[in-house]
């Protein structure tokens, strides 16, 4: 990389002091007037990148080339409570178009979460003048991928938010990747991209930045030309098995919330009211889904999957409706996961969420408790997270609940079928339901979503939409597709978490690399903001 010399006379005013805070660079630095424009921009661009219902896929490319770019220029405080308050803005922009509500939980965790996702613009700003070039360009990438691990593995918010993955649900041959390095590599390639068109804009000539170009460029078309042929040349090829989603009629569903909305308390209320009050509009929902699934095992579903809370029942009236279910299976002959929400006068959760697969013979096979309740909506108690398998004539038969798949950790089981009750609302369904298909892809394995008050979505072990259906547009919510019986073995099933435990490492060597490096007095001026009197900024070394 180029240095550039000056003299002291001409240290407020001359071209080349007016820099970048990248090593070589030679381009002025946005004028003062143009970096909150900038900021601004590059937030607004980030309000659709934030995995909801309003998002473009381009939206997450673009934003951290913009917010990169400001949290390089300006004082390093003042561009880091701007950040941080922009990525506030985007969780919080978040819980609006999902309708998850404003809570003291809620919003604690918008501001937590933006915190941790301002940590890898920060370790940018400190560390990429102090490292060579090619260093510098792995910081922020590796420190997105550390801050979307983190958040995964250590808040109970899991992928649910902060995952850049997510944002690419309709690029097939980008999804392949995550079979390698779990959703983290897709986070990496964009934060890498970030780099290099800053890096670009950074720099003065071509010949500096070219073999950082072509390098990127390179590797990107490397994964998606992977990819692609993944998705082209290697089917599953695997027999298929009919498999039915049912959720109740919508009249009985609305009947049995307006004999719920007439209790007022929690679920322990729910409980101790009298039966005569809730149990038709109970049995009407259960007798609605006996019926589905008699009628598509008539018409040749093997398995058939209730959504999450499927049937709500009494404590004292669990085991007449697990009874009835049982009988059903015997009947069709098939295999039936029903889910089941159970109001309890026992605290503290007073109920539990679980769901059971039952054999044509009737018997169950697990019973199965929610591991990952909603935090600040779902009292129940979670379950042990240790996700039942059984080997079945239709390949291995797994089952989580809604939001476990969330977790990208315990989904990691050998199954070739993952079943998941689901149960969201109308602003939440689909994305939802969509990032369901990142497990897919990394786990290899088909899943089928079947989502009450939601969208429900079959896909195979390449994220492949087999069927869908919108809860909002049909009065009889049925989804049936032909699932593959077998799935594959993953290299993220073998090497699990490696990619993303590198990227901690990489952060934590380039850290201490940069700590041990010696600064010279130019690099600490432009670490304190360019103190000397130079225009907003505008760095100099």
């Amino acid at each position: 990389m180029r240095t550039h010399t000056q003299t002291r006379d001409d240290r407020g005013t001359s071209e080349a002091g007016r820099r970048t805070g990248h090593p070589g660079s030679g381009v002025p630095a946005p004028p003062a007037r143009w970096r909150y424009p900038m900021l601004a921009l590059g937030a607004a661009v980030q309000l659709l990148a934030v995995g909801g219902r309003w998002d473009i896929a381009a939206a997450a490319w673009l934003f951290p080339v913009l917010l990169l770019r400001f949290g390089r220029t300006g004082r390093v405080a003042s561009g880091m409570l701007w950040l941080w308050l922009a990525n506030i803005a985007a969780a919080v922009f978040w819980l609006f178009e999902s309708a998850l509500g404003f809570s003291p939980v809620t919003l604690g965790g918008a501001v937590a979460l933006a915190a941790l996702l301002t940590v890898p613009y920060l370790l940018d700003r400190l560390l990429v003048r102090r490292l060579r070039p090619w260093m510098a360009l792995l910081v922020y990438p590796s420190a997105v991928v550390a801050a979307e691990f983190v958040i995964t593995q250590l808040t109970p918010f899991g992928g649910a938010y902060g995952s850049l993955a997510a944002t690419q649900y309709g690029n097939l041959p980008l999804l392949q990747l995550v079979s390698v390095t779990g959703s983290y590599g897709i986070g990496f390639l964009i934060a890498w991209c970030a780099g290099v068109v800053n890096l670009v804009w950074e720099t003065a000539s071509w010949r500096p930045v070219r073999r950082a170009v072509f390098t990127y460029t390179a590797a990107l078309l490397a994964v998606l030309l992977a990819g692609g042929a993944r998705i082209a040349f290697f089917p599953s090829g695997a027999p298929t098995v009919r498999v039915a989603g049912i959720t109740a009629d919508t009249s009985a569903l609305r009947a049995q919330k307006a004999a719920l909305s007439h209790v007022i308390g929690g679920r322990r209320s729910v409980a101790a009211a009298p039966p005569a009050g809730l149990e038709p509009a109970m049995n009407a929902v259960a007798d609605s889904l006996l019926a589905g699934t008699r009628r598509e095992a008539a018409a040749g579903a093997k398995i058939v999957v209730w959504p999450e809370g499927g049937v709500r029942t009494l404590e004292a009236h669990e085991r007449a409706a697990i009874a009835a279910a049982q009988h059903e299976a015997r009947r069709s002959g098939i295999y039936l996961e029903i889910s089941l929400s159970v109001y309890s006068t026992t605290g503290p959760a007073y109920g539990r969420d679980e769901a059971l697969l039952i054999d044509p013979h009737g018997t169950v096979l697990w019973t199965y408790q929610k591991a990952h309740p909603v935090p600040g909506s779902e009292p129940f108690t979670p379950g042990d997270g240790k996700v039942p398998v059984a080997t079945t004539p239709y390949g291995r038969l797994a089952n989580v609940i809604c939001y476990d798949a969330d977790f990208p950790g315990m989904m990691r089981v050998p199954a070739d079928i993952m079943l998941v009750p689901s149960h969201d609302w109308a602003e939440y369904g689909r994305p939802h339901t969509q990032k369901a298909a990142l497990r897919a892809v990394e786990s290899g394995y088909a899943l089928v979503r079947q989502d009450a008050e939601g969208v429900a979505t079959a896909y195979d072990n390449r994220g492949q939409v087999l069927a869908t259906t919108d809860y909002f547009t049909t009065g009889r919510q049925t989804t049936v597709a032909y699932v593959p019986t077998r799935g594959a073995t993953t290299i993220y099933d073998r090497i699990g978490d490696t990619f993303a435990w590198l990227c901690l490492a990489a952060v934590a060597a380039l850290l201490a690399t940069g700590v041990l490096r010696a600064r010279s007095p130019r690099e600490r001026m432009a670490a304190q903001g360019d103190p000397t009197g130079a225009p907003a900024g505008e760095m100099r070394y």
